[in-house]
């Protein structure tokens, strides 16, 4: 049996819920984002970082929207995401950590999520390219950055708190020893 709408609009979630592609779980991931963001927002008193995450709200948006209909992701907006994401890393004071195990309450319990789903919009963009939807460019590239740029906000916020985020070193990949 194959899925396929009622033909009753009240029992349809989404227009495009029965499809059968990437594009559509792609479209699903995007909107969860945004609402992290949107949960994040709502966490944080006025200042720069509810300010930066304002600004990209929309654009999160924009991004669910641009293979389906026209890209909404310019360059303009990689370059405005860019210096966000080096502003907020600047003010990390012990940016040596390579990675560190995620830690942290409210707000930055939503960054993390925001962060792995990030993670996962971008694997989402990799499959809907193996399908033969052409992906524009600037989507993975824009994605990728979220999950850096998320990172960033999750460091500095729990350092603003005294938060203490231990650094992760793994066993699996472990670095040359150092001579």
């Amino acid at each position: 049996m194959v899925l396929k709408f009622s033909g009753d609009i009240d029992e349809l979630a989404y227009p495009f819920i029965f499809e059968d592609s990437s594009l559509c779980d792609f479209e699903i991931l995007t909107d969860e984002l945004c609402t992290y963001v949107g949960l994040t927002i709502s966490q944080l008193a006025d200042g720069e970082l509810r300010q930066s995450l304002s600004w990209l709200q929309p654009r999160i948006f924009n991004l669910n929207g641009s293979i389906r209909g026209k890209c909404g992701i310019f360059e303009d907006d990689i370059i405005k995401l860019k210096a966000d994401y080096h502003y907020f890393r600047a003010q990390v004071t012990d940016n040596n950590k390579r990675f560190v195990l995620p830690r942290g309450v409210g707000a930055v319990v939503q960054l993390h999520q925001c962060r792995s789903l990030s993670k996962k919009v971008v694997r989402q963009l990799v499959k809907v390219d193996a399908e033969g939807k052409k992906v524009p460019e600037t989507l993975p590239r824009f994605s990728n950055l979220l999950v850096n740029y998320f990172f960033a906000l999750t460091r500095v916020l729990n350092q603003h708190t005294g938060i203490e985020e231990p650094e992760y070193i793994s066993i699996n990949y472990p670095m040359p020893d150092a001579k």
